[in-house]
């Protein structure tokens, strides 16, 4: 286990700078198509350089932004001496920095971490797993987060979570130069407007790969180093009780769903497919065959 956290953490530190990497070269690659349609190489400088800026900033804000989009607020103990205590346990047990500690008015259980790397993490819990969990399970699906914290799996989410929220906007702006540009429609090369129609509709596509690249099998390292910190049957039924208890988060956001415990979305088809988490069932049925 100690080996496979520590291989989890490099590659997490390094899956960080390669995502940034990739995100400021499709974006100017999106700027280098706008460049030739419009004969205006401007466009590419200017779209490099605001890329690289933006993912930047989102190194140092992603975490807010996250908080802000799931609707948290942030706690003291005096507040719910149960949780906070569960987490500034777990914390020392762990050897970690105390993360700050956060609440989302939600009924439907779930729990996400944030931040850049430990001395920097936030940690949240929807009002729903609060009541549903008992102590031991509560207690395991911290384990989780924390888990998430120390193996810098909250600094790979946090940049996926900053740069898949862009994606959608840019494609969304770049689609309507095209569609309501002054420019006359013979300056257009037909190609050329067929490759940047592709490219801006696949943009939130390959923003979704991304995701789901970064995201499934830290779940299970995550599970397991919960049930290591906890107990392997306290996260077990923590699991179960998601599943059995699992409904939409009211406030959703796309973007920031590979931060939560357990799916946040509403479950569909499409959902499944794109699921940025396993199934719960084979998180359970994993832990129950490493007991054995």
């Amino acid at each position: 286990m100690a080996v496979s956290m520590r291989k989890q953490i490099a590659q997490n530190k390094r899956n960080t700078i390669f995502i940034i990497i990739v995100f400021v070269a499709f974006i100017s690659l999106i700027g280098g198509i706008f460049a030739w349609l419009y004969d205006n190489p401007s466009v590419l400088i200017t779209t490099a350089i605001i890329s690289a800026a933006y993912a930047l900033i989102q190194y140092f804000l992603a975490d807010k932004l996250a908080i802000l989009g799931t609707g948290a607020r942030q706690i003291e103990k005096v507040e719910n001496p149960r949780y906070y205590k569960i987490v500034q346990q777990l914390a020392e047990d762990a050897k970690l920095p105390m993360p700050k500690v956060y609440i989302i008015d939600d009924p439907a259980p779930n729990a996400f971490a944030t931040g850049r790397d430990p001395q920097h993490a936030c940690v949240a819990a929807t009002t729903g797993l609060l009541e549903i969990m008992d102590d031991k399970e509560l207690r395991a699906v911290m384990g989780h987060e924390l888990s998430h914290v120390k193996n810098y799996d909250i600094r790979v989410n946090m940049i996926v979570f900053g740069l898949a929220s862009i994606v959608g906007l840019i494609s969304d702006m770049g689609l309507r130069m095209l569609f309501w540009s002054d420019r006359d429609e013979e300056d257009n090369s037909p190609v050329g407007v067929l490759f940047a129609l592709i490219t801006l509709i696949l943009a939130p596509f390959v923003a979704t790969m991304i995701q789901l690249a970064v995201s499934r099998q830290r779940e299970y390292l995550a599970d397991a180093s919960s049930a290591a910190l906890t107990d392997t049957d306290d996260m077990i039924d923590a699991l179960r009780k998601l599943d059995t208890h699992h409904r939409p988060m009211r406030q959703q956001n796309v973007a920031a769903e590979a931060l939560f415990i357990a799916g946040p979305l509403k479950k569909s088809i499409i959902s499944k497919i794109f699921a940025t988490h396993p199934p719960l069932e084979a998180r359970i049925e994993r832990l129950e065959n490493a007991k054995k």
